[in-house]
């Protein structure tokens, strides 16, 4: 699909950190959520988190980024329903990442 306005891609990024689940809450509290129209180098990728990971972080680290990308996000979506859902996905994976699990791990669980 194209490209949705950023105010409404903004409203469904809010929903989906709405819809973390309580054991991964914790982490927001030393995360920023940005969104971007795609990374530079690579137009493809959905989300990206860049920090330190919760199970190795210290008091005097600055706070971890998870980048959220609308353009990619909506060319991998066929509708909005399944944009709301590969968001939700992509938000979580990323917060995942930042609560110190690896992609194997992820896997298992149903959200790589």
């Amino acid at each position: 699909m194209e490209p949705i306005p950023r105010y409404r891609f903004e409203r469904i990024v809010q929903d989906a950190i709405d819809l973390i689940p309580d054991e991964l809450s914790a982490v927001l509290d030393n995360v920023a959520i940005v969104i971007e129209d795609s990374a530079p180098d690579e137009p493809d990728l959905l989300g990206v988190f860049d920090g330190v990971p919760i199970t190795e972080r210290n008091d005097s680290e600055a706070p971890s980024v998870i980048t959220i990308f609308r353009h990619p996000l909506c060319a991998c979506a066929a509708d909005e329903r399944e944009l709301i859902d590969e968001v939700a996905i992509t938000v979580i994976h990323e917060l995942a990442h930042a609560a110190g699990i690896d992609d194997d791990r992820l896997d298992e669980l149903g959200w790589a």
